[in-house]
Protein backbone atom coordinates (compact mmCIF):
# COMPACT_ATOMS: atom_id res chain seq x y z
CA UNK A 1 0.00 0.00 0.00
CA UNK A 2 2.66 2.64 0.86
CA UNK A 3 4.90 1.68 -2.23
CA UNK A 4 1.91 1.79 -4.04
CA UNK A 5 1.13 5.44 -2.85
CA UNK A 6 4.83 6.17 -3.24
CA UNK A 7 4.43 5.48 -7.25
CA UNK A 8 1.36 8.22 -7.36
CA UNK A 9 3.31 10.99 -5.65
CA UNK A 10 6.56 9.91 -8.24
CA UNK A 11 3.99 10.27 -11.31
CA UNK A 12 2.81 13.73 -10.11
CA UNK A 13 5.89 14.97 -10.22
CA UNK A 14 6.65 13.79 -12.96
CA UNK A 15 3.59 15.17 -14.53
CA UNK A 16 4.33 18.40 -12.65
CA UNK A 17 8.43 18.39 -14.50
CA UNK A 18 6.24 17.48 -17.77
CA UNK A 19 4.12 20.28 -17.86
CA UNK A 20 7.35 22.98 -16.69
CA UNK A 21 9.90 21.10 -19.49
CA UNK A 22 6.63 21.37 -22.14
CA UNK A 23 6.45 25.08 -21.51
CA UNK A 24 10.31 25.65 -21.77
CA UNK A 25 10.48 23.82 -24.89
CA UNK A 26 7.58 25.39 -26.48
CA UNK A 27 8.81 28.77 -25.43
CA UNK A 28 12.14 27.99 -27.25
CA UNK A 29 10.52 26.95 -30.57
CA UNK A 30 7.99 30.34 -30.28
CA UNK A 31 11.54 32.20 -30.24
CA UNK A 32 13.29 29.92 -33.39
CA UNK A 33 9.74 31.17 -35.13
CA UNK A 34 10.15 34.69 -34.46
CA UNK A 35 13.80 34.02 -35.19
CA UNK A 36 12.68 32.82 -38.27
CA UNK A 37 9.59 35.31 -39.43
CA UNK A 38 11.95 38.47 -38.23
CA UNK A 39 14.88 37.39 -40.68
CA UNK A 40 11.90 36.62 -43.50
CA UNK A 41 10.71 40.28 -42.89
CA UNK A 42 14.38 41.41 -43.32
CA UNK A 43 15.10 39.96 -46.65
CA UNK A 44 11.32 41.47 -47.52
CA UNK A 45 12.69 44.40 -47.03
CA UNK A 46 15.66 43.84 -48.77
CA UNK A 47 14.41 42.61 -51.66
CA UNK A 48 11.48 45.79 -51.92
CA UNK A 49 14.30 47.98 -51.65
CA UNK A 50 17.35 47.55 -53.89
CA UNK A 51 15.38 45.35 -56.63
CA UNK A 52 16.76 41.92 -58.22
CA UNK A 53 19.93 43.82 -59.23
CA UNK A 54 21.13 45.07 -55.60
CA UNK A 55 19.76 41.38 -54.55
CA UNK A 56 22.39 39.93 -56.66
CA UNK A 57 25.20 42.65 -55.89
CA UNK A 58 26.46 41.39 -52.28
CA UNK A 59 28.77 44.63 -52.88
CA UNK A 60 26.50 46.98 -53.44
CA UNK A 61 26.55 50.19 -50.85
CA UNK A 62 23.25 49.27 -49.47
CA UNK A 63 23.39 45.44 -49.36
CA UNK A 64 26.85 45.89 -47.43
CA UNK A 65 24.86 48.07 -45.18
CA UNK A 66 22.06 45.96 -44.39
CA UNK A 67 24.05 42.75 -44.21
CA UNK A 68 26.16 44.39 -41.24
CA UNK A 69 23.29 45.75 -39.13
CA UNK A 70 20.47 42.73 -39.95
CA UNK A 71 21.58 41.01 -37.27
CA UNK A 72 21.39 43.71 -34.77
CA UNK A 73 17.93 44.17 -35.75
CA UNK A 74 17.00 41.00 -35.14
CA UNK A 75 18.86 40.84 -31.55
CA UNK A 76 17.34 44.15 -30.64
CA UNK A 77 13.73 42.71 -31.55
CA UNK A 78 13.67 39.60 -30.01
CA UNK A 79 15.80 40.85 -26.68
CA UNK A 80 12.60 43.91 -26.78
CA UNK A 81 9.82 41.14 -26.78
CA UNK A 82 11.84 39.03 -23.98
CA UNK A 83 11.73 42.14 -21.67
CA UNK A 84 7.70 43.44 -22.79
CA UNK A 85 6.94 40.19 -21.81
CA UNK A 86 6.04 38.16 -24.92
CA UNK A 87 7.48 34.97 -24.10
CA UNK A 88 6.40 34.64 -20.36
CA UNK A 89 4.85 31.83 -19.07
CA UNK A 90 1.84 33.70 -17.94
CA UNK A 91 1.18 35.56 -21.06
CA UNK A 92 1.65 32.43 -23.31
CA UNK A 93 -1.88 30.95 -24.43
CA UNK A 94 -4.66 33.73 -23.47
CA UNK A 95 -5.73 37.22 -23.10
CA UNK A 96 -4.53 39.99 -25.05
CA UNK A 97 -1.10 40.89 -22.85
CA UNK A 98 0.98 38.49 -25.01
CA UNK A 99 -0.35 40.50 -28.40
CA UNK A 100 0.15 44.01 -26.73
CA UNK A 101 3.62 42.92 -25.98
CA UNK A 102 4.27 42.24 -29.44
CA UNK A 103 2.97 45.13 -30.58
CA UNK A 104 4.81 47.57 -28.50
CA UNK A 105 8.33 45.75 -28.47
CA UNK A 106 7.85 45.87 -32.05
CA UNK A 107 7.21 49.43 -32.05
CA UNK A 108 10.16 49.92 -29.94
CA UNK A 109 12.76 48.01 -31.91
CA UNK A 110 11.57 50.34 -34.66
CA UNK A 111 12.46 53.72 -32.56
CA UNK A 112 15.45 52.31 -31.47
CA UNK A 113 16.93 50.92 -34.35
CA UNK A 114 16.16 54.18 -36.37
CA UNK A 115 17.34 56.20 -33.76
CA UNK A 116 20.96 54.09 -33.23
CA UNK A 117 21.38 54.61 -37.18
CA UNK A 118 20.73 58.68 -36.40
CA UNK A 119 22.92 58.84 -33.41
CA UNK A 120 25.91 56.93 -35.38
CA UNK A 121 25.66 58.09 -38.85
CA UNK A 122 24.19 54.52 -40.33
CA UNK A 123 22.91 54.90 -43.79
CA UNK A 124 20.80 52.86 -44.06
CA UNK A 125 17.74 53.16 -45.55
CA UNK A 126 14.18 54.49 -44.07
CA UNK A 127 12.10 52.55 -47.19
CA UNK A 128 13.65 49.17 -45.87
CA UNK A 129 13.24 50.22 -42.05
CA UNK A 130 9.33 51.14 -42.88
CA UNK A 131 8.72 47.67 -44.82
CA UNK A 132 10.73 45.60 -42.69
CA UNK A 133 8.91 46.36 -39.65
CA UNK A 134 5.30 47.14 -42.08
CA UNK A 135 6.01 43.04 -42.46
CA UNK A 136 7.80 41.97 -39.53
CA UNK A 137 4.85 42.77 -37.15
CA UNK A 138 1.82 41.24 -38.43
CA UNK A 139 4.49 37.87 -38.92
CA UNK A 140 5.38 38.10 -35.41
CA UNK A 141 1.79 38.49 -34.42
CA UNK A 142 0.99 35.86 -36.92
CA UNK A 143 3.72 32.96 -35.31
CA UNK A 144 2.37 33.79 -31.67
CA UNK A 145 -1.18 32.97 -32.67
CA UNK A 146 -0.37 29.75 -34.54
CA UNK A 147 1.68 28.90 -30.99
CA UNK A 148 -1.32 29.87 -29.27
CA UNK A 149 -3.45 27.28 -31.22
CA UNK A 150 -1.31 24.96 -30.70
CA UNK A 151 -1.22 25.04 -27.02
CA UNK A 152 -5.01 24.80 -27.01
CA UNK A 153 -5.02 21.85 -28.99
CA UNK A 154 -2.18 20.17 -26.66
CA UNK A 155 -4.24 21.01 -23.31
CA UNK A 156 -7.44 19.83 -24.98
CA UNK A 157 -5.66 16.75 -24.89
CA UNK A 158 -4.05 16.92 -21.27
CA UNK A 159 -1.01 18.37 -21.89
CA UNK A 160 1.31 21.67 -20.82
CA UNK A 161 -1.46 21.40 -17.64
CA UNK A 162 -1.24 23.12 -14.52
CA UNK A 163 -2.03 21.19 -11.52
CA UNK A 164 -3.80 23.29 -9.23
CA UNK A 165 -4.82 23.13 -5.90
CA UNK A 166 -8.06 26.31 -4.83
CA UNK A 167 -8.06 27.40 -1.45
CA UNK A 168 -11.45 29.20 -0.39
CA UNK A 169 -14.88 28.34 1.04
CA UNK A 170 -17.54 26.40 -1.44
CA UNK A 171 -19.22 29.05 -3.23
CA UNK A 172 -15.58 30.55 -4.12
CA UNK A 173 -14.18 27.38 -4.92
CA UNK A 174 -17.19 26.03 -7.27
CA UNK A 175 -17.09 29.36 -9.02
CA UNK A 176 -13.10 28.82 -10.20
CA UNK A 177 -13.92 24.96 -11.10
CA UNK A 178 -16.63 25.97 -13.44
CA UNK A 179 -14.78 29.04 -14.84
CA UNK A 180 -11.86 26.81 -15.76
CA UNK A 181 -13.38 23.66 -16.49
CA UNK A 182 -15.20 25.57 -18.64
CA UNK A 183 -12.27 27.01 -20.20
CA UNK A 184 -10.11 24.70 -20.46
CA UNK A 185 -7.54 26.25 -23.19
CA UNK A 186 -6.40 28.33 -20.25
CA UNK A 187 -4.27 24.91 -18.83
CA UNK A 188 -5.49 25.21 -15.43
CA UNK A 189 -6.22 21.67 -13.83
CA UNK A 190 -7.73 22.35 -10.03
CA UNK A 191 -6.94 18.94 -8.71
CA UNK A 192 -7.96 19.43 -4.96
CA UNK A 193 -8.70 22.37 -2.36
CA UNK A 194 -7.94 22.90 0.58
CA UNK A 195 -11.21 24.45 2.51
CA UNK A 196 -12.06 26.01 6.03
CA UNK A 197 -12.76 23.59 8.45
CA UNK A 198 -17.10 24.00 8.44
CA UNK A 199 -16.71 23.02 4.51
CA UNK A 200 -17.82 19.48 3.69
CA UNK A 201 -16.65 17.40 0.99
CA UNK A 202 -19.99 17.13 -0.92
CA UNK A 203 -20.29 21.24 -1.01
CA UNK A 204 -17.02 21.14 -3.92
CA UNK A 205 -17.03 19.74 -6.63
CA UNK A 206 -13.34 18.87 -6.18
CA UNK A 207 -11.58 16.22 -3.22
CA UNK A 208 -10.54 18.51 -0.17
CA UNK A 209 -7.02 17.44 0.66
CA UNK A 210 -7.21 19.93 4.12
CA UNK A 211 -7.07 23.32 5.55
CA UNK A 212 -5.27 26.46 3.96
CA UNK A 213 -2.35 25.88 6.79
CA UNK A 214 -1.36 22.45 5.13
CA UNK A 215 -1.22 23.97 1.67
CA UNK A 216 2.47 23.48 1.07
CA UNK A 217 2.69 20.03 2.27
CA UNK A 218 -0.31 19.40 0.13
CA UNK A 219 1.35 20.72 -2.99
CA UNK A 220 4.21 18.76 -2.45
CA UNK A 221 2.33 15.98 -2.10
CA UNK A 222 -0.06 16.27 -4.58
CA UNK A 223 2.63 17.47 -7.51
CA UNK A 224 0.49 21.12 -7.50
CA UNK A 225 2.25 23.94 -9.28
CA UNK A 226 -0.25 26.56 -8.82
CA UNK A 227 -1.91 27.50 -5.86
CA UNK A 228 -5.67 29.69 -6.77
CA UNK A 229 -7.03 31.45 -3.30
CA UNK A 230 -10.91 31.86 -4.35
CA UNK A 231 -13.46 33.94 -2.23
CA UNK A 232 -13.41 32.44 1.30
CA UNK A 233 -10.04 31.50 1.28
CA UNK A 234 -9.05 34.13 4.00
CA UNK A 235 -10.27 36.59 6.50
CA UNK A 236 -7.36 38.73 6.59
CA UNK A 237 -4.50 39.86 4.70
CA UNK A 238 -2.25 38.47 7.32
CA UNK A 239 -4.09 34.73 6.38
CA UNK A 240 -3.24 35.42 2.83
CA UNK A 241 0.19 36.19 3.54
CA UNK A 242 0.90 33.47 5.20
CA UNK A 243 -0.41 31.40 2.88
CA UNK A 244 2.03 33.33 0.77
CA UNK A 245 4.67 32.47 3.22
CA UNK A 246 4.52 28.60 3.46
CA UNK A 247 4.73 28.60 -0.54
CA UNK A 248 8.30 30.40 -0.25
CA UNK A 249 11.01 28.36 -1.58
CA UNK A 250 8.42 25.39 -2.86
CA UNK A 251 8.41 26.32 -6.84
CA UNK A 252 4.52 27.08 -6.73
CA UNK A 253 2.83 29.49 -8.31
CA UNK A 254 0.24 31.92 -6.08
CA UNK A 255 -2.49 33.32 -8.09
CA UNK A 256 -5.38 35.02 -5.86
CA UNK A 257 -8.78 35.35 -7.94
CA UNK A 258 -10.71 38.32 -7.00
CA UNK A 259 -14.76 38.23 -6.47
CA UNK A 260 -14.89 39.57 -10.38
CA UNK A 261 -16.05 37.22 -12.90
CA UNK A 262 -16.63 37.99 -16.90
CA UNK A 263 -15.12 41.19 -16.92
CA UNK A 264 -12.63 41.57 -19.68
CA UNK A 265 -9.10 43.06 -19.15
CA UNK A 266 -9.47 46.10 -20.40
CA UNK A 267 -12.14 47.13 -18.47
CA UNK A 268 -9.44 46.61 -15.09
CA UNK A 269 -6.85 48.40 -13.78
CA UNK A 270 -4.85 47.24 -10.52
CA UNK A 271 -2.54 50.69 -8.75
CA UNK A 272 -0.92 49.59 -6.01
CA UNK A 273 -1.09 52.53 -3.10
CA UNK A 274 0.22 52.03 0.53
CA UNK A 275 0.39 48.20 0.16
CA UNK A 276 -3.33 48.18 -1.26
CA UNK A 277 -3.32 46.58 -4.78
CA UNK A 278 -6.61 48.67 -5.57
CA UNK A 279 -8.65 47.12 -8.16
CA UNK A 280 -10.58 50.33 -10.58
CA UNK A 281 -13.02 48.55 -12.56
CA UNK A 282 -14.30 50.63 -16.03
CA UNK A 283 -17.91 50.93 -15.90
CA UNK A 284 -20.25 48.48 -18.32
CA UNK A 285 -19.81 49.48 -22.11
CA UNK A 286 -23.55 49.19 -22.97
CA UNK A 287 -23.50 52.50 -23.77
CA UNK A 288 -20.91 52.59 -26.27
CA UNK A 289 -22.30 49.33 -28.08
CA UNK A 290 -25.35 51.31 -28.78
CA UNK A 291 -23.27 54.73 -30.18
CA UNK A 292 -22.55 56.31 -33.00
CA UNK A 293 -19.10 54.47 -33.63
CA UNK A 294 -20.81 50.88 -33.63
CA UNK A 295 -23.79 52.42 -35.64
CA UNK A 296 -21.17 53.64 -38.43
CA UNK A 297 -19.15 50.46 -38.23
CA UNK A 298 -22.20 48.40 -39.20
CA UNK A 299 -23.43 50.90 -41.79
CA UNK A 300 -20.02 50.90 -43.77
CA UNK A 301 -19.64 46.73 -43.41
CA UNK A 302 -23.10 46.08 -44.10
CA UNK A 303 -23.37 47.89 -47.42
CA UNK A 304 -19.83 46.31 -48.02
CA UNK A 305 -21.17 42.97 -47.83
CA UNK A 306 -24.61 43.22 -49.48
CA UNK A 307 -22.24 44.15 -52.72
CA UNK A 308 -20.41 41.90 -52.31
CA UNK A 309 -23.05 38.98 -51.20
CA UNK A 310 -25.80 40.10 -53.50
CA UNK A 311 -25.16 37.26 -56.17
CA UNK A 312 -25.59 34.56 -53.70
CA UNK A 313 -28.23 36.66 -52.15
CA UNK A 314 -30.31 36.23 -55.63
CA UNK A 315 -29.03 32.75 -56.48
CA UNK A 316 -30.56 31.70 -52.27
CA UNK A 317 -34.13 33.60 -53.37
CA UNK A 318 -34.17 32.11 -56.37
CA UNK A 319 -33.95 28.32 -54.59
CA UNK A 320 -36.36 29.07 -52.09
CA UNK A 321 -38.82 30.13 -54.72
CA UNK A 322 -38.48 26.92 -56.97
CA UNK A 323 -38.37 24.66 -53.98
CA UNK A 324 -42.12 25.27 -53.11
CA UNK A 325 -43.42 28.24 -55.02
CA UNK A 326 -43.77 29.80 -51.77
CA UNK A 327 -42.46 33.55 -50.46
CA UNK A 328 -38.39 34.22 -50.48
CA UNK A 329 -38.30 35.90 -47.47
CA UNK A 330 -39.89 35.16 -44.16
CA UNK A 331 -40.66 37.89 -41.17
CA UNK A 332 -40.35 37.28 -38.09
CA UNK A 333 -40.96 40.02 -35.14
CA UNK A 334 -38.11 39.99 -33.02
CA UNK A 335 -37.59 42.53 -29.81
CA UNK A 336 -34.81 45.13 -30.75
CA UNK A 337 -32.59 47.39 -28.29
CA UNK A 338 -35.10 49.03 -25.86
CA UNK A 339 -38.04 46.61 -26.02
CA UNK A 340 -38.86 47.51 -29.30
CA UNK A 341 -40.48 45.34 -31.90
CA UNK A 342 -39.00 45.09 -35.70
CA UNK A 343 -39.62 41.96 -38.75
CA UNK A 344 -36.65 40.38 -38.58
CA UNK A 345 -36.04 39.39 -42.44
CA UNK A 346 -34.73 35.56 -43.20
CA UNK A 347 -34.67 33.50 -46.17
CA UNK A 348 -37.57 31.11 -45.85
CA UNK A 349 -35.61 27.64 -45.35
CA UNK A 350 -39.33 25.94 -43.57
CA UNK A 351 -42.35 25.16 -44.87
CA UNK A 352 -45.31 27.93 -45.62
CA UNK A 353 -47.03 26.82 -42.81
CA UNK A 354 -44.44 26.20 -40.30
CA UNK A 355 -45.78 29.01 -37.58
CA UNK A 356 -48.86 27.06 -37.46
CA UNK A 357 -47.24 23.44 -36.76
CA UNK A 358 -44.82 24.52 -33.99
CA UNK A 359 -47.66 23.93 -31.58
CA UNK A 360 -47.32 20.31 -32.26
CA UNK A 361 -43.93 19.80 -31.93
CA UNK A 362 -43.42 21.32 -28.91
CA UNK A 363 -43.05 17.98 -26.92
CA UNK A 364 -40.25 17.45 -29.06
CA UNK A 365 -38.34 20.52 -28.18
CA UNK A 366 -34.57 20.36 -27.93
CA UNK A 367 -33.39 23.62 -27.02
CA UNK A 368 -32.22 25.22 -23.77
CA UNK A 369 -34.10 27.59 -21.73
CA UNK A 370 -36.88 29.34 -23.51
CA UNK A 371 -36.05 28.46 -26.88
CA UNK A 372 -37.03 26.49 -29.39
CA UNK A 373 -34.94 24.07 -31.32
CA UNK A 374 -35.22 20.79 -33.28
CA UNK A 375 -31.79 19.00 -34.70
CA UNK A 376 -34.44 17.02 -37.07
CA UNK A 377 -37.49 19.71 -37.46
CA UNK A 378 -39.65 18.26 -39.78
CA UNK A 379 -40.52 21.68 -40.99
CA UNK A 380 -37.40 22.52 -42.88
CA UNK A 381 -37.12 22.25 -46.58
CA UNK A 382 -34.45 20.89 -48.23
CA UNK A 383 -33.17 24.08 -49.26
CA UNK A 384 -33.70 25.42 -46.05
CA UNK A 385 -31.23 22.61 -44.46
CA UNK A 386 -28.28 23.46 -46.68
CA UNK A 387 -29.18 27.64 -45.87
CA UNK A 388 -29.39 27.06 -42.23
CA UNK A 389 -25.86 24.78 -42.45
CA UNK A 390 -24.17 27.35 -43.79
CA UNK A 391 -26.09 30.36 -42.42
CA UNK A 392 -27.09 31.55 -45.76
CA UNK A 393 -30.63 32.14 -44.26
CA UNK A 394 -29.67 35.53 -42.50
CA UNK A 395 -27.80 36.78 -45.40
CA UNK A 396 -31.41 39.26 -45.51
CA UNK A 397 -30.91 40.39 -42.20
CA UNK A 398 -27.89 42.99 -43.64
CA UNK A 399 -31.34 45.24 -44.48
CA UNK A 400 -31.74 45.28 -41.04
CA UNK A 401 -28.76 46.01 -39.75
CA UNK A 402 -28.67 48.85 -42.28
CA UNK A 403 -32.26 50.24 -41.39
CA UNK A 404 -30.85 50.29 -37.74
CA UNK A 405 -32.67 47.22 -36.11
CA UNK A 406 -29.94 44.99 -36.19
CA UNK A 407 -26.13 45.24 -36.24
CA UNK A 408 -23.35 43.21 -37.48
CA UNK A 409 -22.41 41.72 -33.94
CA UNK A 410 -24.78 41.62 -30.92
CA UNK A 411 -26.81 39.54 -28.91
CA UNK A 412 -29.54 37.00 -30.62
CA UNK A 413 -32.57 38.73 -31.49
CA UNK A 414 -35.05 36.89 -28.99
CA UNK A 415 -38.44 36.64 -30.04
CA UNK A 416 -41.29 38.14 -27.64
CA UNK A 417 -42.44 35.46 -25.82
CA UNK A 418 -39.03 34.86 -24.67
CA UNK A 419 -38.43 38.32 -23.36
CA UNK A 420 -41.43 37.98 -21.08
CA UNK A 421 -39.78 35.08 -19.15
CA UNK A 422 -36.34 37.14 -18.80
CA UNK A 423 -35.31 37.89 -15.37
CA UNK A 424 -34.00 41.35 -14.16
CA UNK A 425 -30.30 40.41 -15.02
CA UNK A 426 -31.37 39.03 -18.68
CA UNK A 427 -33.34 42.70 -19.40
CA UNK A 428 -29.18 43.81 -19.98
CA UNK A 429 -29.49 42.27 -23.30
CA UNK A 430 -31.95 44.47 -24.61
CA UNK A 431 -29.80 47.67 -23.92
CA UNK A 432 -27.82 46.85 -27.55
CA UNK A 433 -29.24 46.22 -31.09
CA UNK A 434 -29.75 42.40 -31.43
CA UNK A 435 -26.88 40.92 -34.21
CA UNK A 436 -26.54 39.05 -37.05
CA UNK A 437 -23.74 36.91 -35.19
CA UNK A 438 -22.35 37.28 -31.59
CA UNK A 439 -20.42 35.63 -28.71
CA UNK A 440 -23.27 32.79 -28.93
CA UNK A 441 -22.90 32.24 -32.53
CA UNK A 442 -18.96 31.72 -32.50
CA UNK A 443 -19.23 29.66 -29.06
CA UNK A 444 -21.20 26.84 -30.48
CA UNK A 445 -24.52 28.60 -31.25
CA UNK A 446 -27.02 25.88 -30.90
CA UNK A 447 -25.03 23.81 -28.86
CA UNK A 448 -24.93 26.05 -25.82
CA UNK A 449 -26.73 25.77 -22.73
CA UNK A 450 -29.18 28.40 -21.85
CA UNK A 451 -27.40 29.58 -18.70
CA UNK A 452 -24.23 29.74 -21.16
CA UNK A 453 -25.79 31.71 -23.80
CA UNK A 454 -27.23 34.50 -21.37
CA UNK A 455 -23.85 34.85 -19.50
CA UNK A 456 -21.83 35.31 -23.76
CA UNK A 457 -24.56 37.66 -24.23
CA UNK A 458 -24.11 39.99 -21.00
CA UNK A 459 -20.49 39.99 -21.01
CA UNK A 460 -20.35 40.75 -24.88
CA UNK A 461 -22.90 44.10 -23.39
CA UNK A 462 -20.86 44.93 -20.60
CA UNK A 463 -17.71 44.75 -22.29
CA UNK A 464 -18.08 45.68 -25.88
CA UNK A 465 -15.50 47.10 -27.70
CA UNK A 466 -14.59 47.69 -31.68
CA UNK A 467 -11.86 45.21 -31.87
CA UNK A 468 -13.93 42.00 -29.72
CA UNK A 469 -16.42 42.66 -32.83
CA UNK A 470 -13.94 42.44 -35.38
CA UNK A 471 -12.57 39.06 -33.59
CA UNK A 472 -15.93 38.16 -33.57
CA UNK A 473 -16.87 38.67 -36.84
CA UNK A 474 -13.72 37.03 -38.06
CA UNK A 475 -14.24 34.04 -35.75
CA UNK A 476 -18.09 34.20 -37.15
CA UNK A 477 -15.93 32.83 -40.99
CA UNK A 478 -14.63 29.96 -39.05
CA UNK A 479 -18.15 29.07 -37.49
CA UNK A 480 -19.96 28.80 -40.47
CA UNK A 481 -17.56 27.41 -42.91
CA UNK A 482 -17.10 24.71 -40.20
CA UNK A 483 -21.38 24.55 -39.46
CA UNK A 484 -20.56 24.19 -36.18
CA UNK A 485 -23.64 23.94 -33.80
CA UNK A 486 -26.35 25.14 -36.84
CA UNK A 487 -29.16 22.83 -36.64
Amino acid sequence: MASTQRLAEQAEVVDRSRTVRDLLVLRVWLVFLDLIVIEAALLFGWRLRVGIEGWLDPVARDNAVVLAAGPWIVLTWLLLLALQGAYSVQSLGAGTAEYRAVAMASVMAAGLVGLGCYMFKIPLSRGFLLLTFLVGLPLVLLSHFVVRRFMHRMRSRGRLVHRVVAVGGATGIGEVVSVLEREKYLGYQVIGACTPRNVEPDEVPVPIFGGPTDIRRICIEEGADTVLVARGGYNTAGELRRIAWALEGAGVELVVVPSLTDVAGPRIRMRPVAGLPLIHLQEPQAGEAGGFGKRAFDIVLSLAALVVLSPAMVACALLVRREDGGPVLFRQPRVGRTGQLFDMLKFRSMVVDAEARRAELVGQNEGAGVLFKMREDPRITRVGRVLRRYSLDELPQLLNVLKGDMSLVGPRPPLQDEVDRYHDDMRRRLLVRPGITGLWQVSGRSELSWDESVRLDLYYVDNWSMLSDLVILAKTVRAVVGSSGAY
